[in-house]
């Protein structure tokens, strides 16, 4: 069963530790030229796949690894520049041919993207990295950040697309990681990351009553926070990432708690039936079906914090049971083994994110 504490000593050494899933990942995932593929989606490509590719190199001090997946990045998502154009979202096979699918952005993957590239400068000291990063994170504001009517600045989904009628936006919260605002925040202070972060928890206290986050959230002018126009209320293979990003949040930080009570439902599910659901609806607090072993390893930081030791050897149990080669399901899916990566790869110690957002790797 793996480790439910945290080794200190691998915390702070000099150098980090084999991590076997991530190589099983690199293996199984990673193409030699760096293009990160989703088996399960017709081998396609997308941004957010190789932004979590590129933070998990960082993590793991693997620069080769990086330099391939940010060059492949640039060169195919942002059309060899990314410092002038955000990344298509979704590259694959079209009519015969490899190429862009959908050259509309999405803002998560370019949050990751932006603050990786802060974060590997700082860490490995290249300016080149920091340099990007702040290219990119003036475009995200420039294209992806939008004023709405009662709310103040927020982070859409992408630059178009998400803004159905003159007054309704469609929101994702878990396009919304708080330590990538707080460290964006730092890097700007006085700029709008401080109040999107404010809105952010305003949409996820206020968008369900059964403290259950769902996918997507819908944002109308005069009326506030409402059910998403096209998805509902429905919780799944999104918002199961929200439950994440406040597990790993950092003890300092102001929000930890606050959301940890906003996001209350998820536990309150775990204890009537041990696993998480396929589906949880933010509406009515019903849930359906069984949720892949994905979400247990992305629920790890989440019950660990909250100190559900009994439900936490639950979740570890479920994943050491769909291990297969250090990769998790006998066909492993590329989400799965992402969001283990994040949830286990925390629980070992591997990362930690301080209260300004700054990732703190067991290797430094």
């Amino acid at each position: 069963m793996r480790i439910l504490v945290l080794c200190m000593g691998l915390l702070f050494s000099d150098t980090a530790s084999a991590w076997t899933l991530w190589d099983a990942y690199v293996a199984r995932f990673v193409q030699q030229d760096g293009r990160t593929i989703d088996y399960a989606a017709d081998d396609k490509t997308t941004s957010e796949g190789q932004a979590y590719t590129l933070f998990f190199s960082l993590v793991a001090n693997d620069r080769a690894t990086f330099e391939k997946v940010l060059n492949w990045a640039n060169n195919n998502l942002a059309r060899g520049d990314l410092g002038a154009r955000l990344p298509a979202w979704s590259w694959g096979r079209h009519e015969g041919r490899w190429e862009v699918i959908d050259s509309n952005s999405a803002s998560d993957a370019d949050l990751w993207l932006a603050y990786t590239l802060f974060e590997a400068g700082r860490l490995w000291h290249v300016e080149r990295y920091e340099t990007l990063g702040k290219s990119l994170l003036s475009r995200i504001e420039r294209q992806e950040v939008s004023d709405l009517p009662g709310l103040g600045p927020m982070l859409l989904p992408g630059p178009g697309g998400f803004h159905p009628d003159d007054a309704t936006w469609r929101l994702n919260p878990s396009y919304l990681p708080f330590m990538v605002l707080r460290r964006f925040e730092a890097v700007e202070p006085g700029g709008k990351w401080g109040k999107i972060g404010e809105n952010a928890y305003r949409m996820i206290r206020d968008s369900s009553p059964f403290h259950i986050v769902p996918d997507w959230v819908g944002y109308r002018a005069g009326q506030g926070f409402i059910a998403d126009p096209v998805k509902g209320d429905v919780g799944s293979y999104d918002a199961i990432r929200v439950y994440l990003w406040a597990g790993m949040l950092s003890e300092k930080d102001g929000y930890r708690q606050e959301l940890l009570q906003a996001l209350d439902g998820m536990r309150r599910e775990l204890r009537q039936n041990l696993v998480p659901p396929a589906v949880l609806h933010g509406g009515s607090g019903e849930a359906t079906g069984i949720g892949p072993v994905g979400f247990s390893a992305a629920l790890l930081p989440y019950l660990k914090v909250l100190r559900e030791e009994k439900l936490l050897m639950i979740q570890e149990y479920r994943m050491d049971w769909n291990t297969v080669n250090s990769l998790i399901g006998a066909n492993p899916i590329y989400y799965d083994q992402v969001l283990s990566l994040f949830g286990e790869g925390w629980m070992e110690g591997r990362f930690r994110f301080d209260e300004s957002g700054r990732c703190l790797p067991s290797w430094k």
